[in-house]
This record gives structure tokens, sequence and C-alpha cells, in this order.
């Protein structure tokens, strides 16, 4: 069985922006996938390829990795076997020759990676999480992200994502049921104590209200998750996803009115442990300081989830350094990050290599593409993050799982607790 042909187009995003839509011709039929994109990126991510042209989309157009894709990696994979996924990867990096993917576009590449995955589950005829992991039926526990700030938002809250983790449920059917029942008692509890204003939502579908502090969203959260009729600490968790980059300048960390050190802000998030049921931390601090994301990991790091996002942006010589020195204890995996599937699966297969966690994870920019739901499911990774139970970009994973664990049956497994160390 061969790749008959190769093509892309220009469609958007969740955020009106313009992303790559990559489609793979198979026995006739034809197989797309979309490109996510971020809006907090780390430095060391695969470059994402704009036009430039102002006089289109802002100069965010995506017609030089669309003709990328009609080109010069259409004729690299044309006459391809669509199962052989590593193939078709290796292909696109050795044509594309730098580092970063630069030449090609990670933007390009990620979509073409991500509908080979999907043409090669329809050439075998087993459903895709099947076709990447063979034996694998773990259904991952999700983290929602239901308070929105940093660049997510746009108001005063600087920690990009609070996050609860229904890791309590005996199913990830029940996760996602929980989940939106504490989701519409925060809405209500936000409409009655800041106003109607209080439950516009962000980029990933959480809500963006006036709160100033971690804390103050941290403790918001608890009392929804307790007016919903379940037990912090028990039944739900929290987690937040600094993306502290974001809010690092001239080594002086912005964040909850204060100007702290990096040792002051270790102890900042020290405390958020003890005061809230917070179980996972990603990006702690700025994305190159793997030391005292060391320190903070050997501190809190046997009860607490501490995540590489832009630490380790999917890349396994960053992951590999992170695990020589200590640095956090879980991988968030973002296949653009790095630009194929392979290149995604090896920093996976490192990370459980070495006893870290993998937390398979959406983008800010997002489309109705459910790719990411299957590698959850095919890698085992047992953690997925896709946003709040709300918005249909990140609804239509969740409903992907939900179809996949019905179609698992007894086979489906669900971690719950045992993914945390608590």
């Amino acid at each position: 069985m061969q790749i008959e042909s190769v093509w892309a187009r220009e469609v958007l995003d969740s955020r009106g922006n313009p992303t790559v839509e990559a489609e793979i011709k198979v026995k006739g039929h034809t197989i797309s996938a979309i490109a996510p994109s971020g809006a907090s990126t780390g430095t060391w991510e695969a470059l994402e390829l704009r036009d430039g042209d102002k006089s289109r989309y802002g100069g965010k157009g995506v017609l030089k990795a669309v003709e990328n894709v009609r080109g010069p990696i259409a004729k690299a994979l044309v006459g391809m076997d669509p199962s052989d996924q590593e193939a078709i990867d290796r292909a696109m990096i050795e044509l594309d020759g730098t580092e970063n993917k630069s030449n090609l576009g990670g933007n390009a590449m990620v979509a073409v990676s991500l509908a080979a995955v999907r043409a090669g589950a329809f050439a075998e005829g087993i459903p895709m999480y099947e076709h990447i992991g063979r034996d694998h039926a773990t259904l991952p526990v999700p983290m929602l992200n239901i308070i929105n700030g940093g660049k997510h938002a746009g108001g005063n809250l600087k920690i990009q994502e609070c996050m609860i983790i229904p890791a309590g449920a005996k199913s990830f059917s029940e996760c996602l049921r929980m989940s939106s029942e504490v989701y519409m008692s925060l809405k209500s509890l936000l409409k009655d104590k800041y106003g109607v204003s209080a439950v516009n939502i962000g980029d990933e579908g959480g809500f963006a209200p006036p709160v100033d502090t971690v804390d103050e969203a941290l403790t918001t959260i608890t009392d929804a998750v307790s007016d919903a009729g379940y037990a912090p600490g028990k039944d739900i968790f929290l987690a937040i996803d600094a993306a502290s980059s974001e809010f690092f300048e001239d080594g002086v960390y912005n964040v909850d009115g204060l100007k702290l050190s990096a040792g002051e802000l270790s102890d900042h998030y020290v405390q958020l442990t003890k005061d809230h049921p917070l179980i996972s931390i990603e990006d702690p601090f700025f994305e190159d300081d793997f030391a005292t994301t060391a320190e903070l990991t050997k501190a809190v790091g046997k009860r607490v989830q501490i995540v590489g996002d832009d630490l380790f942006v999917t890349n396994s010589k960053r992951l590999r350094r992170g695990i020589d020195e200590g640095a956090a204890n879980a991988l968030l995996l973002k296949v653009n990050q790095i630009g194929t599937i392979t290149e995604a699966g090896e920093a996976a297969q490192m990370s459980f290599d070495n006893g870290y966690n993998v937390v398979v994870s959406h983008r800010s920019g997002e489309s109705e593409d459910t790719t990411i739901a299957d590698l959850s499911v095919g890698w085992g990774s047992g953690e997925i993050k896709t946003g709040a139970p709300a918005r249909g970009e990140r609804t239509a994973k969740y409903n992907r799982l939900l179809r996949i664990e019905e179609q698992l049956g007894s086979k489906a497994r669900f971690p719950g607790l045992s993914k945390f160390s608590i």
C-alpha cells in the first residue's frame, strides 16, 4: 500500500489565525490533520513558518508552509508506506535539514506527520490508538484549565492556567462528568462574586475572572469543587501552569503583585502546595533554569508533579539534560514543539524509561483535530491536558476519549490517583 498524494491548505485555528491542514490520500480515501499553534511558546520549539505578509492575516498567513507540503514534502512522501510512521517522519526531517524545522516549517511537518499517523491506521484498518501503541488501553486522567490567565486571557492573573484534576474518579467518563459539574459550579460562583463579565472565557475555554493572584484563583476553584458536591484533595485536585518565562524579566519574576527571585518564587510554590490540594506545577521557572527547577523537584517532587513544557519543548536533548540534573519529573508532550510524531514518541519513551510522567497536551490555538486523544491512549501516557470542558476544539478531544473508552469496554484502564505521588 502506498501514499497516493499529499496536499495542504490554509485553514483557521480556534483563535481565528491561519494554520496548516495536511491531507494524505490512501486507497482512494483522503485523511487529514491540522497543525495546532501556541501563544506562549518556548524559545527552543520547532519554528512555526509564517508568511510575514502584513496584507494577509496581519502577517500570520501560512501559504509558504502550505506550498512546502504541496511541493517538496509531497514529492518525498508519495509512494511511501503509510503505515511506516518513522520512515515518513525521517524523510521530512532529512528534507528539512535544520535543528528547528525552519526550512520546511514545523507547522507544515507536524500537519503531515499527524495526517500520516491517521492514514497509517486507516490503511491497517485499526483504530489510531491501536496503530500507535498496539497493546495500550489506558485512558488518561484529564487536566482541565478552568481559569485562564497570562497570555490566554489578558487579565491581571500572571499564572497562565489553573486546572482541576479529577483523579479520584473511577473512569474517564466519570472524570469528565465531574469536571463539567465543577465547571458549571465555578461559572455560577464567579458570576455571583465578580459579576457577569467574570464568566467570559479565554483561549482554552476556562473563565477569565478579575482575580489578581493564583491563591485567589485556586481558592475560588476549591470553593466551586465543594459547591459541586466533591471533596477537594480527595475527589478533585488542583494544578497550575505557571508559564513563568512570560513573567520573568531582568532576573525577577513579576507575579501575584510581587517581585520575586527564583528562590523566593520556589518558596511561593511550596506554600501554595501546603495551602491547596495542588499536585502538579508546570514550568515553575524561566525556560532555561534547570537548576532551580531541580531544587523545587527535590523539595516537593515526591508529592507534586513538576512538569517541563518550555523547559523541555518535547525535545529529547533537553529532556536528557533535565533527567541528568533532576529537573522536573514529568514531560509535557506537544507534537508541534518538536515537529513529528516519531520525535515526540522518542521523548515519551525516554520519559517512561527514566520514571518521568508524560502529559500529552493541546495548544492554546487548536482545531477540531482529535489526534492527541488517540496519542494519549496509544502511548499509555495516563494524562492529558486539553483545556476546559467547553469550546468545540476542546470537547472534541474529550468526546473522542469517551468513544475510545466505549470501544475498549472491559479492556479500558483508568489510572486515577496512581499517576500522582500522593
